[in-house]
């Protein structure tokens, strides 16, 4: 099989095909019980893990470890960040919460964006670009591509954020968090980011 994934790195289509059908039981498997725990279309899930696999394929060093591994690896990377802007995809970006709580002041919206707004000008500015790249529904690898740097990096400011949210907040429980009970709901723009 080695010599399969050596010639389907060169470009070589019956090579890459003999990948293929070697791998699509796993990624079948794999893609079907990431549908099942994200709710998410298995089909769509095992698109993107071929989409990671294949753009992986060229990158791969027989040397290093096993070549299924790695190409798998990547797929389940793929698939994993596509879980993620499914999930950030159905929360509302931070401008638009804000604009709608502004159009509506009635309700009790206008409050929270006027805090979220508050919020943000707290943050320092690597912060905030980290908070508005989360806003806009890139994962935290996507995020430090971005920014220029990794995603330890991201996780390390979303750390910052949540303390910074966590002394400006002081107790009152003006937005909760999802993991805090009582107070008002929680603000869909920040929940989305600070678990």
């Amino acid at each position: 099989m080695k010599s399969a994934f050596a010639r389907a790195r060169r470009g070589e289509p019956a090579a890459v095909a003999q990948v293929v059908e070697a791998l699509r039981p796993r990624l079948t498997r794999m893609a079907g019980y990431y549908a099942r725990c994200a709710q998410e279309d298995a089909d769509d899930l095992l698109q993107e893990a071929w989409v990671g696999l294949l753009s992986a394929l060229p990158e791969l060093d027989l040397g290093i470890g096993s070549p299924e591994q790695y190409l798998i690896q990547r797929a389940r990377w793929r698939l994993l960040d596509a879980v993620k802007r499914g999930r950030v995809r159905r929360s509302l970006p931070l401008e638009e919460v804000t604009r709608e709580a502004l159009a509506d002041p009635a309700s009790g919206e206008a409050q929270a964006g006027v805090l979220v707004a508050d919020f943000v000008r707290h943050l320092k500015a690597t912060q905030a670009d980290v908070l508005d790249c989360l806003l806009q529904g890139l994962t935290w690898r996507e995020a430090g591509a971005r920014l220029g740097c990794s995603s330890a990096n991201v996780a390390y400011h979303v750390r910052q954020i949540q303390h910074q949210y966590e002394r400006w907040d002081g107790g009152q429980q003006r937005m909760p968090l999802p993991h805090q009970s009582g107070g008002a709901e929680p603000t869909p723009a920040l929940t989305k980011v600070l678990p």
